[in-house]
């Protein structure tokens, strides 16, 4: 299976927390949104080149499992994983959120191909396409 994975770090801030001093929870997904983009940033999949070139990926699911906290200042790693096997007008990404070793949170989020112009669902795009079969024959992946 070929698989896209990238790793991020983010350190937590203190607008990241809520009163009893833990990471709120509705941030991981803001984390989430953060590997999501810094992967596909990594491996040329811009995500601001594909609006450019008339497409969105609007946000269908999301999910979160909170595994344990995490608090104002730690560095936390945020691994971004995108099967590319099952890519198709649907693409999941998986995420999951370390300190150290110790598992905070994991969960995905599912997107879909848009077309701007009529906010139709697409299969995805050839500019897309084409940067995944280059990183395949260039064995980054």
């Amino acid at each position: 299976m070929d698989r896209l994975i990238h790793h991020q770090l983010v350190r937590v801030i203190y607008a990241d927390t809520d009163k009893m001093g833990f990471v709120y929870n509705g941030t991981y997904f803001r984390f989430f949104e953060i590997g999501r983009t810094e992967l596909m940033r990594h491996f040329g999949l811009i995500y601001s080149d594909l609006e450019n070139f008339g497409y969105q990926l609007p946000l269908l699911e999301a999910h979160a499992n909170y595994r344990s906290a995490a608090h104002y200042d730690d560095l936390l790693d945020i691994e971004t994983t995108l099967d590319l096997d099952n890519i198709g007008p649907k693409v999941r990404f998986n995420y999951k959120i370390t300190n150290s070793d110790l598992l905070i949170a994991d969960g995905w989020t599912s997107h879909i191909f848009m077309k701007i112009e009529n906010q139709k669902a697409v299969k995805p795009p050839r500019v897309f396409m084409d940067r995944i079969e280059l990183l395949r024959i260039n064995c980054k992946i």
